[in-house]
């Protein structure tokens, strides 16, 4: 079972597609929530949600005062799930994008605060690397990247314009954290 772990919808269920996601665990997104919220101001924030799955990571935002939330999920049924979560907790701000993370970098759009990245763990190396560079134009100054993977496929490859902050193991999972560079 998948719930949000605290905010306004603390406690709530998420609905998970029934294959093909790996939900973040609540105890890594409580952890990970606890730093994001001791180091930045999640009120009113734009989050962008990329390999959204059940939509754990986007939804925990916004339940913890996060403004906007786009989750974008290529896979129609998990995107079906995310439509019923966005129903079910009632969140007003939410846009759910049916397509590929490769295919919504390539756009231009909206400015995000906060970027999960959550990608399968069959996705490799340089195909993050190029989601990653993609979303650079789309990230408000100072904004903060989280990215999920297995933790033995290392660190991703940050693109130019963002800096390593911290890496964290939890298990076969690791949680690697990038920001924009204020060279100011």
């Amino acid at each position: 079972m998948t719930r949000i772990v605290a905010g306004t919808a603390g406690g709530r269920r998420l609905r998970v597609p029934p294959k093909g996601t790996r939900p973040t665990s609540d105890r890594v997104r409580e952890a990970l929530f606890s730093s994001l919220e001791a180091a930045f101001d999640l009120d009113g924030a734009r989050v962008l949600d990329l390999y959204a799955g059940s939509g754990a990571l986007g939804f925990e935002a916004l339940s913890r005062g996060a403004g906007h939330a786009t989750f974008v999920e290529s896979d129609r049924r998990a995107a079906d799930v995310l439509k019923g979560n966005a129903k079910e907790l009632g969140f007003g701000d939410v846009v759910i994008v049916n397509r590929t993370a490769e295919a919504f970098v390539a756009v231009e759009g909206e400015k995000f605060d906060v970027v999960f990245a959550d990608p399968p763990y069959a996705v490799g190396d340089e195909e993050l690397a190029k989601v990653l560079a993609g979303i650079v134009p789309r990230l408000a100054g100072e904004a903060v990247l989280i990215v999920e993977r297995a933790s033995r496929s290392g660190e991703p490859v940050w693109p130019e314009g963002v800096e390593s902050l911290r890496a964290k193991r939890y298990g076969d999972t690791a949680v690697y954290w990038g920001q924009v560079r204020s060279d100011g």
